[in-house]
């Protein structure tokens, strides 16, 4: 049995494209999975600020006239400190108050681990949330 010159090709061939072609796309996937768990953990975490800051009753307008509003500050205080709990290294861009509506909108820096095609990746969330008025007895709402 005679050895063709060209045996063993196909072996360099894949030990030369198996790091240039595998290597990166498995880098992009470890960036990808780390880039969407860190925009999930910011979402959860400006809904749960959002959902906190639409509990922030404004008391002497409860008090004066009986209308449920937001307190513009507690909602701002309440805010930071929530997102600063739940994911520290976010950022609060703004917390609007508009009556019984309460916007919320973050952002983060993430630096990913390998880098092919950015160094940091800016992640951004957005939630809103409404205060609702309860009932004013346990009977008051049947019909």
């Amino acid at each position: 049995m005679t050895l063709r010159k060209d045996s063993g090709q196909v072996l360099a061939f894949f030990a030369l494209c198996l790091p240039v072609v595998l290597l990166p796309v498995g880098a992009y996937a470890v960036d990808a999975t780390i880039v969407a768990s860190r925009e999930a953990g910011l979402q959860a975490a400006t809904a749960q600020a959002a959902e906190t800051a639409a509990q922030q009753l404004n008391v002497g307008v409860i008090r004066s006239s009986g209308a449920l509003t937001l307190d513009p500050a507690a909602v701002s205080l309440v805010v930071a400190q929530t997102l600063a709990t739940e994911e520290p290294a976010a950022v609060v861009d703004s917390s609007t108050v508009n009556g019984v509506d309460t916007t919320v909108v973050t952002s983060e820096s993430v630096t990913l681990p390998f880098s092919l095609f950015a160094h940091t990746v800016r992640l951004h969330a957005r939630a809103s949330a409404r205060l609702v008025a309860g009932y004013d007895s346990p009977g008051s709402r049947l019909p």
